[in-house]
């Protein structure tokens, strides 16, 4: 809390949290010294109240049945300074208090002082997932005791805009405010009042309704409704079990998991995720801004997973001779993505085709070459098994086995598919350096034309037929102008969708249009950058995918296979397996993370089942196979999500407040992905490869957002006094920050040696290295770190029953 510059202050605040337990008190005194300034004192205190119990305290249903009497309500107010807000509730509330002037009302809302800050208020605090205290910033509860007022006057105002209170208040869009007569009861007094109304505005999904609310009428039958909620229990027992699940996550299984049963994990997530089937439709469509973002997920899933796929597919067919292109990975895509979409547990999580994928496909081409087999039988067979692999894993349980995953393994895996985006984009831009720019090619053209100039310049000479032809023929491949516009387009892909989706930051337009741009940010810098590479530079050849004519739906023959190649087939199969397994459960767990508020719970068993199932398919007809895809799955969370914006020291946070769990833009998008098989090879060809690059660059870049790892790592660049106010940074050394930083960069390097080697075959170890990450971290890291440190840096976070 600020001090004041005037003596004799005092400011007294008092804080409602979310636990029921009782006060704690800490009072303190902060002396400033500075020459020639007055010292002033600011006493602050603050103390820990319990919430109203509505089932039991029967003032709290009369306190709000007579608010909603009364209709002291003001929605949508535009005033933008806390004395105009202020004046204008006052007012409302003064009308018929004839002895009560505003001075009197002001005197006893405020502190005697040129900041004007609040006497009393309530505002809501959260325990973080890792003990820290967050306040939570888009509400605040002002009380008083006023002598000349002859009874309790409440008023609620919804701002129009967030306004900026002071500290803790940076960002608030309710103002509660309570006046009391002094002489009132105890339970009828400022305080009980105001703590009535603090605990309805408490939940972050009410307040979210109530910014929902179209006018009056339907701000009042919120606040109804959820007083009904809170006295028959609902709201409670849903906070319980909210809590008891985030407990389970420390443990990862509840006790009547202990028995082992076969099916049982598959079973316990039917019985979670069924009741929830219709919902998962309807949930798309309802509040008044769910249709605006489901139509922005759908267009940003529809991107996300169009622009992979063409870059993946161009990527297969040179990996097997076109045996793999980018009109099959459409089909796998529309195919796979659809039946997930339908059937699957979490339907958040987004099935692609991914680098590690790649990867392994051209492992597998290797393989069927040296053993002189067809290609997509082999493919067909290695997919197979793994598929059958994962159906054991799903029938048996075996993803209990991730309750060993914490925060590092999932911080270390997500920044390598970063890593990996931003080496596939790099790879793609230096090899068009080194094809047209800096070649021996070029040299030599730049060198004919230098002496041909000075032949003119000498002796007005020209050169011959044969010589220009022969020029002519060697400036294909000397094209400088191609890489250059290739590093433009990818540069201004990432530049302008990075700017658009961090708008929601800025100062400028409206908070609604703000958030219209950065909800279709990936689209805009898609179709802008694809347009100056394609039209406004149309004069510069740029690389573009083809497409062949072929049978779709053929299936593999995969009797031609020999015993030999089976049995390499089963142990490819078994390594895929363990990819699918680690990528699918790591996937799955990013998505359900707490932080992300999700209701309907997981799925693990019944995701790896459908996601084998779909494989089965795909490896019977030749097409790519798909898991659980990073960033994808985490990105589609958050675009159907409703955020607040806190402020912390000066620093942004966003806290989801609410996801629309649906289904309905996943199906949304890969039905329009089938739809664009209709556009192979054009239009969609028109999107030069240097935007496909952007995109994995935006995607790579998007995805640090959360990511504690590369947080930690920015620390070593950042100066302490603007370090953020991180639990880890209050409760851990520096030092131990940065060793715990260098052992998971460590882990990180051996996944990226090991999965861009040279060698084809040490890839196929890279699974095995991934699950190697759990024995790292539970044997290893406590041998170097101690416990309390890794507890501070590493809780747990994720649920797999």
């Amino acid at each position: 809390m600020s001090v004041p510059q005037t003596p004799d202050s005092v400011s007294g605040s008092v804080t409602i949290d979310f636990d029921d337990g009782g006060f704690d008190t800490d009072c303190r005194s902060n002396i400033s010294d500075f020459s020639n300034q007055d010292i002033t004192l600011m006493y602050a205190s603050h103390e820990r109240i319990p919430k109203k119990d509505f089932r039991h305290e029967v003032q709290a249903k009369k306190d709000v049945a007579s608010f909603l009497g009364m209709a002291q309500l003001m929605l949508d107010m535009v005033e933008t300074s806390l004395q105009d807000i202020l004046d204008t509730m006052l007012e409302r509330i003064l009308k018929d208090e004839t002895k009560c002037t505003m001075k009197s009302a002001k005197s006893a809302l405020f502190t005697h002082d040129s900041v004007r800050h609040f006497t009393k208020t309530i505002q809501g605090t959260s325990e973080t997932e890792y003990g820290g205290i967050d306040y939570d910033q888009s509400w605040i509860c002002a009380f008083a005791s006023v002598t000349e007022i002859k009874k309790r006057h409440v008023a609620i105002a919804r701002l129009q805009y967030p306004r900026n209170l002071g500290e803790t208040s940076q960002e608030v869009q309710f103002i509660i405010l309570v006046i009391a007569p002094r002489k009132e009861k105890t339970m009828r007094n400022a305080l009980e009042t105001a703590r009535t109304f603090s605990s309805l505005f408490m939940y972050p999904d009410v307040r979210q309704e109530l910014l929902d609310c179209q006018d009056e009428e339907e701000f009042m039958a919120t606040l109804k409704r959820t007083e009904e909620e809170l006295r028959g229990g609902d709201k409670n027992d849903k906070r319980r079990i909210q809590k008891e699940a985030i407990k389970s996550a420390a443990a990862f299984e509840r006790p009547g998991d202990q028995k082992f049963r076969p099916g049982a994990g598959v079973w316990n997530d039917l019985k979670r995720r069924a009741p929830h089937y219709i919902s998962d439709f309807t949930d798309g469509l309802k509040g008044r801004r769910s249709l605006h973002k489901l139509l922005s997920a759908t267009v940003f899933l529809y991107f996300a997973c169009v622009l992979p796929s063409i870059a993946f597919g161009t990527l297969n067919e040179r990996n097997t001779h076109g045996d793999l292109d980018v009109k099959k990975v459409f089909v796998s895509q529309t195919l796979g993505g659809l039946m997930f979409a339908l059937f699957g547990g979490q339907p958040l999580v987004i099935l692609q085709t991914t680098a590690p994928l790649a990867l392994y496909t051209k492992i597998i081409y290797e393989f069927s070459h040296s053993l002189e087999v067809d290609f997509l039988p082999m493919f067909g067979l290695v997919g197979l098994f793994s598929s059958g692999f994962l159906i054991i894993y799903s029938v048996f349980g075996l993803s209990r086995v991730m309750k060993y995953t914490t925060r590092s393994t999932e911080e270390i895996f997500a920044l390598f598919i970063v890593v990996a985006y931003v080496v596939d984009s790099i790879r793609s831009l230096t090899a068009d350096f080194y094809q047209h720019f800096d070649t021996g090619t070029c040299h030599y053209v730049n060198l004919t034309a230098l002496n041909s100039s000075s032949l003119a310049e000498n002796s007005s000479a020209t050169l011959d037929s044969g010589t220009t032809l022969h020029s002519g023929v060697l400036t294909d491949n000397c094209q400088p102008e191609r890489p250059l516009l290739h590093m433009i387009l990818l540069l201004g892909t990432l530049w302008v969708g990075i700017t658009l989706y961090n708008c929601t930051k800025s100062p400028y337009l409206t908070e609604g249009k703000r958030e219209l741009l950065a909800d279709y940010a990936l689209p805009i810098a898609v179709v802008f950058n694809g347009f100056m590479g394609s039209y406004a530079f149309r004069a510069v050849q740029l690389e573009r995918f083809q497409v062949q004519e072929r049978a779709m739906f053929q299936m593999v023959a995969l009797s031609s296979l020999h015993p030999t190649a089976i049995v390499v087939a089963l142990g490819l199969g078994f390594c895929l397996s363990l990819l699918f397994f680690m990528d699918q459960n790591i996937s799955a767990a990013i998505v359900n993370n707490p932080a992300h508020k999700l209701k309907k719970g997981s799925a693990y068993h019944l995701d790896l089942l459908v996601v084998a199932a779909i494989n089965t398919v795909l490896s019977l007809f030749g097409l790519p196979w798909v898991h659980g895809a990073l960033p994808h799955s985490p990105l589609h969370v958050r675009a159907l999500a409703d955020v607040e914006v806190r402020v912390d020291q000066g620093h942004l946070y966003p806290i989801i407040v609410r996801v629309r769990e649906t289904r309905v833009a996943a199906i949304l998008s890969h039905v329009l992905i089938g739809l664009s098989l209709l556009l192979l090879p054009s239009p969609l060809n028109y999107i030069p490869q240097a935007v496909l690059n952007g995109l994995f660059l935006f995607m790579a870049v998007s995805s640090l957002t959360g990511n504690q790892l590369f947080e930690r790592l920015m620390l070593l660049v950042t100066e302490q006094s603007a370090y953020p106010p991180n639990h880890y940074i209050r409760r851990v050394p520096l030092g131990k920050i940065h060793l715990w930083s260098l052992c998971q960069v460590l882990q990180l390097g051996l996944l990226c040696g090991l999965g861009f080697a040279p060698l084809i075959y040490l890839e196929m170890v890279f699974p095995l290295v991934i699950l190697s990450l759990m024995p790292i971290r539970h044997l290893l890291m406590p041998r170097i770190l101690d416990p309390k440190y890794i507890e501070a840096l590493d809780a747990a976070h994720t649920d797999f029953q």
